[in-house]
C-alpha cells in the first residue's frame, strides 16, 4: 500500500512540475505570440522609434488622408500636453509639420517620455516621422512650457481602404530622483 502511495505521489509531483515548467514557458512565449497575432490582425499600432528619411515622393494630390492627434498624460504626471491641432487633412507623400504643447504645472523639474501608437494598426507602417519629440526624453523646468515638434508624412502606398490615421501619444513621467537632483543643482548655479 505504501509503495502504491509513493508511486502515486511521484507521479503527482512530476505532473505538477511539468505543469509549472509549461506555464513558465508559456509566459515567455506570450510576448512574441502577442506581437505575431497583432501583426497578423493589423492591430499593433507601433510606429518606428527613430527618424525616417523623407523620400521626395510624388505627392498624391488625388487623395486626402485625415490624421487625428490624441494626447494623454500618465495619471501622476503634473503636465498639460495637447496637440497644436486635433485633425489635419494631408496628401500622401506630403511632408507635414505640426507640434504638441507641453507645460509643467509643478514646482519641480520633470523628465517625460512620449510613447506613440497609430490606429488602425495596419496604418502604422505607412506613418513616417522624420522628426518627433517622442524620439527623446523631454525635460521641462518647473512651471515652464515647450513646443514639441512633429514632422511626418504618410506613405503614398497606404492602402486605399484606410482614409483616417489616428496618432496617439501617452506621456510618461520618467524622472528618477537622481536626475531631478542634478537638474536642481544645475539650475541653482
Amino acid at each position: 500500500m505504501n509503495e502504491n502511495k509513493a508511486k502515486s505521489n511521484q507521479r503527482l509531483i512530476r505532473f505538477l512540475l511539468l505543469g509549472a515548467i509549461s506555464m513558465f514557458g508559456f509566459g515567455f512565449a506570450l510576448v512574441p505570440l502577442y506581437d505575431v497575432l497583432c501583426d497578423q490582425l493589423g492591430i499593433n499600432g507601433k510606429t518606428q522609434n527613430s527618424a525616417s528619411q523623407y523620400i521626395d515622393n510624388e505627392i498624391d494630390k488625388s487623395r486626402l488622408i485625415t490624421v487625428e492627434f490624441i494626447s494623454q498624460v500618465q495619471n501622476n504626471m503634473p503636465w498639460e500636453f495637447i496637440p497644436q491641432v486635433n485633425r489635419l487633412q494631408v496628401h500622401p507623400g506630403e511632408l507635414v509639420r505640426t507640434h504638441f504643447k507641453a507645460k509643467n504645472l509643478s514646482n519641480l523639474n520633470i523628465v517625460g517620455q512620449a510613447i506613440p501608437s497609430v490606429s488602425p494598426g495596419r496604418g502604422a507602417a505607412y506613418f513616417n516621422k522624420t522628426e518627433c519629440f517622442c524620439f527623446n526624453q523631454q525635460t521641462l523646468a518647473a512651471k515652464s512650457s515647450a513646443d514639441l515638434p512633429l514632422i511626418f508624412y504618410v506613405d503614398p502606398a497606404l492602402p486605399d481602404n484606410i482614409s483616417t490615421l489616428t496618432l496617439s501619444y501617452t506621456l510618461y513621467n520618467i524622472t528618477d530622483k537622481g536626475y531631478v537632483d542634478v537638474l536642481e543643482q544645475g539650475a541653482a548655479k
